[in-house]
Order: C-alpha cells, then sequence, then structure tokens
C-alpha cells in the first residue's frame, strides 16, 4: 500500500507517518533523509545530489524522482511507501503517478491532516515554550514568524495538491487537531 500523506507544517504527518512505519511495517520515504542518504552513498545519484546540494542549488525534481525510484525498486519484505515531503507541486505530483504507473504499483490513499491555522500556531509555539521550560531547546523555527513563512510556502505550493487528488477520488481527510492517537484511529479507518 502507497500513500501520501498531506497537511501544514506541524499538523502531525512525521509523527503519524512514525507510527505507520511501527504498526504496518511501512517505509517512510522522506524526501530530507533521502538526498542526505544520497549524499553519502557514493552511487552515481549521490554524486550528482553532492554537487547539486555543494553549489549551494535546489535538487531538481528529476533527481528526487530518481531516488524515488531507486527506493521503489529495492523492493524488500514491508507494508508499502509513505510519502513524505513529496509530492509538494502538481509537476511532482504527475511525475510520482508516472512513475509508480511505469513501475506498476499505484497510490492507494491521499490523507490529508485538516488543521485550523491559529489552533496549529498556538500549539507549536505551545510546544516551543515547553521544551524550553523543560531545560530543553524549542526547534530554531518554531517561531511565529517562521511558521507564517513555512504556512504561506504550503498554502501556494502545496495545497493545490489536495484539489488535484480530491478530483482523482484519492483524497480522505482526518481532523489533524485531535489527540495522536485520534489521528491514528482516523488514518487507520481509512487504511483499512
Amino acid at each position: 500500500m502507497n500513500i501520501i500523506l498531506l497537511g501544514p507544517p506541524g499538523a502531525g504527518k512525521g509523527t503519524q507517518a512514525a507510527r505507520l512505519v511501527d504498526e504496518r511495517n511501512m517505509v517512510q520515504l522522506s524526501t530530507g533523509d533521502m538526498l542526505r542518504a544520497a549524499r553519502t552513498s557514493g552511487t552515481e545519484m549521490g554524486k550528482i545530489v553532492a554537487g547539486v546540494m555543494d553549489r549551494g542549488e535546489l535538487v531538481t525534481d528529476e533527481i528526487v524522482i530518481g531516488l524515488i525510484r531507486e527506493q521503489l525498486e529495492k523492493g524488500g519484505d514491508h507494508g508499502g511507501f509513505i510519502f513524505d515531503g513529496f509530492p509538494r507541486t502538481l509537476a511532482q505530483a504527475d511525475a510520482l503517478g508516472a512513475l509508480l504507473n511505469e513501475l506498476g504499483q499505484s497510490l492507494d490513499h491521499v490523507i490529508e491532516l485538516q488543521v485550523n491555522d491559529d489552533v496549529l500556531v498556538e500549539r507549536i509555539l505551545g510546544r516551543a515554550a515547553e521544551a524550553v521550560a523543560a531545560g530543553g531547546t524549542a526547534r530554531a523555527d518554531d517561531n511565529e514568524e517562521s511558521l507564517k513563512i513555512r504556512l504561506m510556502a504550503y498554502y501556494k505550493q502545496t495545497s493545490p495538491l489536495i484539489g488535484y487528488y480530491h478530483a482523482k477520488g484519492q483524497l480522505q481527510s482526518v481532523d489533524g487537531l485531535a489527540s495522536m492517537d485520534d489521528v491514528a484511529a482516523s488514518i487507520a479507518a481509512v487504511l483499512g
């Protein structure tokens, strides 16, 4: 089973993906993790990624699709893939669909973690305050200004995917502001 988790920064996609990895033996394909691993892998693709990153350039869609292709072609005994941080744009969604089709695989579910932005910002700022109060440190980007920039980027680039997958009949929405267990139960209900 291959799925995409959609939602703005801080909606809980990473938390829920980790649960799916533990509970359903799925493989989380995080774009950031794949790029970091490729950079140090010594493979041909890794050398390309390292060169692009060393020059401070943005990694192209073609490179990311190439990394995803490598992971999908590995096969293995698992419960499918969770696409995390990809696709972010309509062009990437088309490229992912074409890749899955080419490999004889499908995209089984697209799950949107719906949130209210004001509540989301309060939750993330609260999380940052709790971390500091407990003697730790907050994530560098867990401040109101940074959150607003991240949310704006999400709405400009990624939110069109909600309409895209809705039109394809693949989108299911769950309440991303419910408790972690309730969100997990809603996702489990979608996945069956």
